[in-house]
Parts: C-alpha cells; structure tokens; sequence
C-alpha cells in the first residue's frame, strides 16, 4: 500500500483535524492509486487542511493537481456552541469562523502550497461551475443530509470512471455520528455506478465502473 513521505505524516499528525491516523494512510493510499489516471484529485471540506496534506503527496508523486473546496466559513457541528467548535479559528474583526488562514500555515509548514489548488466557495456553485474530469473525489464537507448530497449530486458525475470516491464519517450505527454520510455511501452502491474497495474505520473507498449517481 502506498504511503505518504514521513515529514507529510508527520504534518497532518501534526495539523488541526479531526481525521485519525489510520484512516488517513488509506485515505492517501486511495488517491495515489487514483492518480495514475492522470486527473486532478479533489476535496470537499478543507478545514484546516489535515487531509489536503494526504492529497498534495500523491498529486506532487504523480504530477496531478491537488484541489479542495470550502467556503472556509466552518460546517453545521464547527459553529459556537456545538461540539466541534474552535474559538481559535474565528475571525475576531467580523466574529465569524475562518478557516483559510490555518489551512495556509498548514501548507506552507508542509512545503507543500505548490502542488495544491484552493477553491474558496460554496460546494454546489463550485462543482456547476466545474467543466473537467476527476481521478479521484473525496466528499468531507457538511454532514447534513442537504449539504452531504449537494456535494455527492455535485461532483460525483465529474468522476471518470475508473475513477476513485472516498467518503468520510460513515456511520451505519446513528450511536457513532450523523447518518447523512452514511446514506449517500448506500445511495453511491445502490447506483450501480461504484463498488466497494476499502472500508477503514469510518472510511469508504468506492470505485466508479459505469455511469450514473
């Protein structure tokens, strides 16, 4: 399985987030297998840009280009006074979060802002607005059953096939976390669009064999 340099491991360790270890090296192993396509990698849900560390070493490995999209503005759960909530990340001039700046120290500590490209917007404006394949979508954004299906309906149909979906906070049991990722992983595999290849922990990695969403 193919595997990040130490010092990108050690940055996203390192890095604000919530992703764990392990599913980050599978995370990275998925997109280095789906970057011999020779299409960009995409990211929905920068955050502060854990992830995008994963995705900047196996675009910079295989020459692709690495992109994510976030409106930098923080998801449903990052707001004051739910759980996720980082007072560090607010903009203390207009009092709302903002998440841009971290993900920029995060990149920059990593020596790796070259080989990534910031989409800075609203999932769904950004993926109409898109007119290119993709090797690889990884859907990490909002986990609100509106919000996670914007992003699936948005960017799926600009996945190749052969190409590589991984989604992130798939919970089957409601006890663990919100189901809206859950339900848009069933509704990938009730497609007949993907099939299955890795679950890790709450990770699933997904392989586009025809057409459809």
């Amino acid at each position: 399985m193919a595997s990040p340099k130490p010092e990108t491991l050690a940055a996203f360790e390192a890095a604000k987030g919530f992703m764990p270890v392990g599913e980050g090296l599978a995370l990275y192993a998925a997109a280095a297998g789906a970057a011999a396509l020779g299409l960009p990698l995409l990211e929905v849900g920068t955050y502060c840009g854990r992830s995008t560390l994963l995705l900047a070493d196996a675009a910079r490995e295989a020459g692709v280009a690495a992109l994510t999209v976030d409106h930098h503005r923080g998801s449903e759960e990052q707001q004051p006074g739910w759980e996720y909530h980082d007072p560090t990340v607010v903009d203390p001039e207009i009092g709302l979060m903002d998440t841009l700046p971290t993900f920029r120290r995060t990149l920059h500590r990593a020596g790796l802002e070259e080989h990534v490209i910031a989409i800075v917007g609203r999932s769904p404006q950004v993926a109409a607005a898109w007119g290119g394949p993709l090797g690889f979508v990884f859907i990490d954004g909002g986990h609100t059953d509106e919000h996670a299906n914007a992003d699936y309906e948005g960017w799926a149909p600009h996945l190749a096939v052969g190409g590589t979906l991984v989604i992130h906070d798939v919970f089957p049991d409601p006890a663990d976390g919100g189901q809206a990722p859950y339900r848009i992983y069933l509704r990938a595999l009730a497609s007949g669009a993907f099939e299955e290849v890795s679950v890790t922990d709450s990770l699933r990695v997904l392989r586009r064999t025809g057409e459809g969403i």
